[in-house]
């Protein structure tokens, strides 16, 4: 059984596709984002529990939940071959934002909210080294893991290959590239490559890339944290594709 902790991640799992069991909201916890979470509840015919904060917070294993936490199934997560066929019946050139060994939850879940905003199709994480979609990252997310496919692989350069064969390019971000993000061609099919928080892309992820990009900085501090680094490659591909216009 999934946790689902913070009025914003509940309110879109009550929205979303997968089935909810059980919300436990705080004796104390009022607001409009609380009516809306009761309602939805109501409506939909999930048990609803008011428990004390102490609770919420064992129930959550997160910080600051809200005062509400929901007892849901597991999210999907497809395997890549099944992922590929579904997005590309459903998308005409899709967008794929993979991990390179992301490890902090909070920089994950951001990551996985700024991809759904910008239309991605999925987000691709390798299994091991790599931070799991907890329910720190489901709230870091503000919902976000609710509309968009998240897979995990076991191999990331071999899912950059299959995204290769599939007409995919493949644009890694690295702050040693010679060509900057807004110069290169995000135009298309594409999967956008980020790295770790410390040490950025590993080599055979790196070579496996068909270019890299990087984002022009001043010297201290030097570099960008990796969600917000993403963001700004991901709104340029949004950008050049005239999405969202």
């Amino acid at each position: 059984m999934a946790k689902i902790p913070g009025r914003n991640p509940v309110l879109e799992a009550l929205a979303g596709p997968r089935r909810l069991e059980e919300i436990f909201l705080a004796e104390n916890s009022r607001g409009e984002a609380v009516e809306k979470i009761i309602a939805g509840a109501e409506e939909q015919g999930v048990k609803l529990t008011r428990v004390t904060e102490s609770r919420i917070a064992e129930l959550a294993g997160t910080d600051n939940p809200q005062g509400v936490v929901a007892l849901g199934e597991e999210l999907k997560n497809p395997g890549l071959g099944e992922l590929l066929e579904q997005v590309f019946a459903d998308y005409d050139n899709p967008r794929f934002l993979l991990l390179d060994q992301i490890q902090d939850p909070y920089n994950f879940g951001a990551l996985i909210r700024t991809a759904r905003a910008a239309g991605f199709a999925a987000v691709i994480y390798p299994k091991n080294r790599s931070c799991q979609v907890t329910q720190t990252v489901v709230k870091a997310s503000a919902g976000a893991v609710e509309w968009i496919n998240l897979c995990q692989v076991t191999n990331l350069n071999r899912a950059l290959t299959r995204l290769k064969e599939t007409g995919c390019w493949i644009a890694g971000a690295d702050a040693a590239a010679e060509q900057l993000y807004y110069q290169a061609d995000l135009t298309g099919a594409l999967g956008l490559v980020i790295g770790s928080e410390g040490s950025g892309l590993r080599r055979l992820v790196r070579e496996n890339c068909d270019f890299l990009v990087a984002i022009p900085v001043l010297d201290h501090p030097g570099s960008l944290n990796a969600s917000v680094a993403a963001g700004i490659i991901i709104f340029e591909t949004v950008r050049q594709n005239k999405i969202l216009t």
